[in-house]
Formats: structure tokens, sequence, C-alpha cells
């Protein structure tokens, strides 16, 4: 049976709203019907609204450029608007774990397809969260790549400038493959991005999660435990799990659909609306038209207020390098979202909405099931730092399946093998002894230049330390040949740009060069040269700047 005969043999005629007359030869995946295939209409969940379009939108073309076949057009909710998969004149997306359940939306479509086993992966959109939400509900892989890495050239705009193109897949390996295709930078895009020399953080991660009092009494019991299970496999894993302040990412979340932010799908959409309000879901154009009620002064007021929050949530990536979260409260039944359809999205977006206003990427893992249903976690990073939650996810997810037994999507499949994810890292590992330490007076200098926190290090016992004077107070390292002792510090990693303005930063006596590790190996941190400690203070006692600064304090 071909995938085409699949579709038709799944019997849910409000899966798949168009098929074409063959596929031809490559692997097939299907795709959100608000992304352009040229020779399938476009309906964006609106009948009216239907175009065909000539040209493939970029992230099609990409792929099929690369062998893949775009099958089927799925269904979604209506413009885009709309986390429950309900808000559509073509009928809900079956979830194929219980049809009683919604499959999650605005993607519904696009998930369905892949856990049902249809396609092995798939193209959705992510504006508040609609590529991780349907992925959580389907026990699939939800990517939310860095805004700008993905082209959303021939994507019917939702909130343009938050909008991303999300992949559904089985695993995290398919999804980073899929998306390492589709994405690049795009010049017919003015929302497309350079991808920036980043330094990715490597080896243990903190990992941050909210308090009790964002999580109790809001997540549903059964879903909070896999969450604490799944946090609890986070740390067999070797990272480290710290507390964060939620706040001003929920914050960030409320401002999506209670700020001006609305006012950008009256942008996209109103005109139409005005022009032509048949088919149009009642919930989706009372939103839509609602965002008249937002003037420029309320869009400057909201651009403040995320700045503001924008300048808070950097407080708490200080602390962290990924964000743990549920990806949902609750398992919401169709019949309830039709009893309360705007409060039931709203509690679906409280740990999904923020993800593009405060620029992350994202990465929906599945994380087991309660009472035969579908948990998931999701893992944020700053922006470019994609490769960081494909290799965590992947290594969390292949863990998942081992020690809790997790199969993929509703298909019972246990992989053979552990998945495999290739990230590209610019970054430069430095050891720092100093002024460069965390809460000291250049650490923010460092920081600025691209640098991420790495770990604690420890020298070869082969140094000594010496109080070089001048206006910053300096330790100094200087290699002996016998009477060293090992010496604590910190390495960080940063873009090459960032070293190079780092070593263009150090004075003499102290310079760059390559520092010996007490595990054996070496990287390159601050080092001085022996002439410049002559006569100087030794201070290696203290066997760190921190327990210097301390007893000369003292």
């Amino acid at each position: 049976m071909n995938v085409l005969e699949k579709f038709r043999a799944y019997g849910d005629p409000a899966l798949c709203l168009h098929l074409p007359p063959t596929c031809g030869d490559g692997m097939p995946f299907a795709v959100k019907d608000n992304i352009d295939v040229a020779g399938m209409p476009t309906t964006a969940g609106c009948p009216s609204f239907a175009y065909q379009p000539t040209a493939d939108a970029a992230v099609v073309a990409r792929l099929r450029a690369a062998g893949h076949v775009p099958v089927a057009k799925v269904n979604m909710d209506q413009f885009a608007t709309g986390l429950v998969g309900t808000r559509s004149p073509y009928g809900t997306p079956r979830n194929p774990f219980d049809a009683s359940r919604i499959p999650g939306g605005s993607s519904s479509g696009s998930a369905c397809a892949v856990a049902a086993g249809l396609v092995p992966f798939s193209l959705g959109t992510d504006t508040a969260g609609s590529g991780r939400v349907p992925a959580a509900l389907q026990n699939l892989v939800g990517l939310k790549p860095t805004k700008g890495w993905l082209s959303t050239c021939g994507v019917v705009p939702a909130v343009r400038s938050l909008d991303c193109v999300s992949v559904f897949a089985l695993t995290v390996a398919e999804a980073w493959r899929v998306a390492s295709i589709a994405g690049g930078f795009d010049p017919a895009d003015p929302f497309s991005r350079q991808r920036p020399e980043v330094s990715l953080p490597t080896g243990v991660l903190r990992i941050g999660m909210p308090t009790a009092e964002h999580v109790e009494g809001i997540v549903q019991p059964g879903l909070l435990a896999r969450y604490r299970a799944t946090a609890a496999h986070l740390l067999a894993l070797g990272h480290e799990l710290v507390e964060i302040d939620y706040a001003p990412f929920l914050a960030a979340a409320h401002l999506l659909y209670g700020g001006a932010w609305v006012a950008e799908r009256t942008a996209a959409i109103g005109d139409f609306l005005a022009a032509d309000p048949h088919g149009v879901d009642p919930i989706v154009g009372g939103i839509i038209r609602g965002g008249r009620t937002h003037d420029a002064v309320a869009a400057w007021r909201g651009t403040y207020s995320l700045a503001d929050l924008r300048r808070a949530a950097e407080a708490q990536w200080q602390q962290t390098h990924v964000l743990f979260l549920p990806t949902v409260c609750e398992h919401p039944t169709v019949a309830a979202v039709r009893a309360d359809p705007v409060a039931v999205n709203s509690r679906l977006g409280r740990f999904t909405n923020f993800a593009n206003l405060l620029d992350t990427c994202a990465l929906a893992v599945p994380a087991g099931f309660v009472d035969g249903l579908p948990a998931g976690v999701t893992l944020f990073a700053p922006a470019w730092h994609d490769g960081v939650l494909a290799q965590l996810g992947a290594a969390l997810h292949d863990r998942l399946i081992t020690v809790a037994g997790l199969t993929l999507g509703a298909l019972g499949i246990t992989p053979e093998k552990p998945q495999h994810i290739e990230v590209k890292n610019d970054g430069i590992t430095v050891a720092v002894f100093g002024a460069h330490l965390r809460d000291q007076p250049l650490n923010g200098l460092l920081r600025s230049w691209g640098a991420s926190f790495v770990s604690t290090c420890v020298t070869a016992p082969v140094y000594r330390m010496h109080l070089i004077p001048g206006t910053l107070r300096r330790p100094g390292l200087v290699r002996v040949a016998s009477g060293g002792v090992a010496i604590a510090g910190e390495l960080w990693r940063l873009p090459p740009a960032g070293f190079g303005r780092l070593v263009e930063s150090v004075t003499a006596p102290l310079a760059i060069g390559t520092v010996e590790c007490a595990d054996g190996g070496s990287v390159k941190g601050f080092v001085c040269e022996a002439v410049g400690a002559h006569g100087t203070t030794d201070i290696s006692a203290y066997r760190d700047w921190r327990g210097f600064l301390a007893g000369a304090s003292s």
C-alpha cells in the first residue's frame, strides 16, 4: 500500500484536505494547509480563502530538492489561530490515541499524519505553540526552530513577525535532519536571519525548572508526575537542575493574545474577513477582529512591556542553559473545548506562548503516558541554540525509550539504535581564573562577546599563582618545573569573533596560552609570562582567585 492509499484507507475525512493523483518516488511528508505546495490548493482552513499556488513554499522547495515528496495538505485550526485543533470547517482530525480527545492545534493534521504512521514527518507552523502542543498530545517530537532559521516565504501569515515553520517526527534525530535540510537564510524572506557565530554549551548543562507555585494545582496531577519523573531522567543523564523564576516567561505568554500582537493577526487576515466572512470560524473571527481594538499607543506600550520581560528573562538565562517545562497542563476532550473554547485554549498556551516573543528555540519530546494518553515535556534555549536542544532531547528520548519503554507515535515501535545528532559548534573553550569569573568585574564583558559558562575547572598541579598589581588586580598563572599546585577556575565557551575580542583585550604580562587541566586535557586560557611575575606576591596557597579575595578581605 503506497502512501496515498494509506491516507485514503485511514478513514478520517477531517485529516487530509488534498492528495495529488500520484506521489512519485522519495520520502513522503505532509504539509499544513497554510504552507504552499505547487499544484495543491492552500486554504489555511477556510474554503473561501483558498488559492492555487504556482510555486512551493521555500521550505517545501528545499525538501523537494533533497528528494522528499509532499503528498498531502492536512487540516489545521483556521488561519493558524488556536492550540486545540477543533477550529476548522473541515472538522476535527481524529486523535489516534483517543477520538474523544483533541488532537491539538493549530497544526492538528500535521501531527495526526505522523502519529498515525501515514508519513515519517510533516511540516507545521508554530506561533504560539502549534508545533509543540499537538506533539505532546500525540506522543511525537515537535521541533520549533529559532525564528528566521526556516523561511516563511510561501506561508500564510498568522503573526508574521513571530511565525515559524515547525517539524513533527517520531524521533528527535529525524526532526533535526529535516530542519537542517529545510533551514537556511532566505533573502526573499524579510524575517529570515543569518545564523550568527554561536558558542554552544557542552558537557553538564544547567536545566531550569519553575518553582512549585507555577505548576502545583495548574498541571494535572498525572502530567505533573510524568514531568517530575522526566526531570529525574535528566539528572540521571548527568545534568544539573536549578529553580528559576518563571514569572517573566508567563507574563510574556499572556502578551501574545492579551496584548497588541493580536493586531498582527488582523493585519494578516483582517481585510479578507471584512470582505468575505463566509466560512470563518466564529472564535477565530472574533480573535482576529479583536485586533482592531489595539491602537498604535497600545502596540508601543506592549513593545515596552516585552522589552522589560526580555531583560527579566535574560537574568534567568544567566542561571541556566536550558529551560524545562511541561508542554501542556491537561489533555482536553473535544466536548470540553466546545463548552469553553477560549479558556481551554488559553490554558494550553501557558507553557508555550512566550517562546517566539522571547526569541527562544524549543523542542517538544514525548515523556510517557498517563492513563493511556500521551504526556510531553518541552526544552527551551536562547535563539540559535537549537543544536543544544537537539542533542539533549535525543539523549532524553533515547533514555525514555530504553528505561521507560516509550514507543513512537501511536505505532508501538521501539528504535533499534540510539539517535545520532551532528551539530556544528563554532565555539572555543577558554579557561579563566580572575576578573572574568562569574560575579567578577569583567564577566559582563565576557558575556557581551557571546560567552557561555561551561563548568568549573582545575589545572594540573604545575602552576604558581601570582598577584599582578594594577588598577584591576589580576592573578597570573606561571608554569613551573617543580613545586606547582592545582589552581581552580572556570571554563567558558566563546564564538570565534568573541574569542578574538578576548585575545585583543588581554594586556601583558598576561596572555592567552595553553592551560593543562587536571584531567589530562588542555584548553586555551589565561597564563602569565614568568618575567612579568618576577617580584610579585605568590598567592598559590589560596588555590583560586576567590579564595585569595576572601582571605585578603579578612
